[in-house]
């Protein structure tokens, strides 16, 4: 069991309040884990999970990962990190990009600094599909911090500390997502609001996000990013599937779509699949070696990436209705997921 590996360990997850921190508790909390620590900004989330939890293994720290003396104090004597804080909306990031590269790329430096400092043994930094080839403020700001976690993983010595990165697309049913839009909107019988009925999106849940960050921890060596494999569907397919497990007929009106949307999530690059390993359910992306000899950069090319295709939702195993519905299914009662 690869939960064996926390057994008397300490854990700190940052943005630990949000969907991804309450999956990893579910987790662990059975588990034989020393302590968990949440470290987010939220009081008011942090007060929450722990009426809602009531178990002394979750300790938790008010702190902002902008803030390094926050997010060094609350890391001695942690054993693993998983560092999950973001800002991640598009829109908020598109109008305030600075806030963005704030917390998402100076937050992700000042966790991997502490954590090095402190000698934390692994940390997993989570990034997203957003960061490959980046349209929108939120997606370079993440692109930016895996080129962080990848340059801090050359200056660190990897038997005290090894940094990796987890990439993967939208998490369905989590905070902001659209599964939670539409079951609202067909409950409370508002048209369905679709912004592009061919725009397509991976299926991963929550408990596939955190199967993949234990992947990576187990399996890394510095500087690799990981990718799940993973089927996708439309965005019009979504929208019936749900319309039709809740025995709804509401309206769907297309808007079009939003700024900084993407047609289709591409989690690797074909400069990526160019050196990638395929794990079975994984890519692993290993760390860029080369150093600042310009030549391997301008003069040594790379022939086989013209011959490689991305990896994207658009390319990966499409479901049919009845494939939607059966990954829908595991997520349990849909009235439940409103936003």
């Amino acid at each position: 069991m690869m939960e064996s590996a926390f057994n008397e360990k300490t854990l700190l997850v940052t943005g630990g309040t949000g969907s991804f921190g309450n999956a990893v508790i579910s987790r662990f909390i059975d588990t034989d884990i020393k302590e968990i620590r949440v470290f987010s900004r939220d009081e008011k989330k942090q007060d929450d999970m722990r009426v809602a939890r009531q178990n002394e293994k979750i300790k938790f720290y008010i702190g902002d990962v902008r803030d390094y003396g926050s997010v060094r104090d609350a890391l001695k004597g942690v054993d693993y990190v998983f560092h999950a804080a973001a800002l991640k909306q598009v829109p908020s990031c598109e109008f305030y990009p600075l806030e963005a590269v704030k917390t998402n790329v100076l937050g992700t430096e000042n966790v991997l600094t502490a954590s090095i400092e402190l000698g934390v043994s692994r940390v997993v930094v989570l990034s997203t599909d957003k960061a490959v080839y980046p349209i929108n403020a939120m997606g370079m700001s993440k692109a930016l911090s895996e080129k962080v976690v990848v340059a801090k993983s050359r200056n660190c010595d990897p038997a005290k500390t090894v940094i990796c990165a987890t990439r993967y697309g939208n998490v369905m049913a989590s905070r902001g997502s659209v599964i939670p839009l539409f079951v609202s909107q067909l409950l409370e019988g508002k048209p369905l609001t679709i912004t592009d009925p061919n725009m397509t999106r991976f299926l991963m849940s929550l408990q596939d996000s955190v199967d993949l960050v234990l992947h990576a921890f187990k399996h890394a060596t510095p500087g690799d990013i990981f990718v799940q494999k993973s089927p996708a569907s439309t965005v019009a397919m979504l929208a019936e599937a749900l319309r039709q497990m809740l025995h709804k007929d509401n309206e769907v009106r297309i808007i079009g779509t939003r700024h900084g949307e993407k047609l289709f999530e591409t989690l690797v690059s074909r400069e990526e699949m160019a050196r990638a390993e395929d794990c079975d359910r994984y890519y692993r992306i290993p760390a860029d070696a080369r150093d600042l000899n310009y030549n391997q950069y301008f003069v040594e090319g790379e022939p086989e990436i013209s011959t490689l295709d991305d990896y994207t939702s658009h390319n990966t195993e499409r479901l049919d209705l009845a494939g939607v519905k059966h990954v829908l299914e595991k997520l349990g009662p849909l009235e439940k997921l409103r936003a």
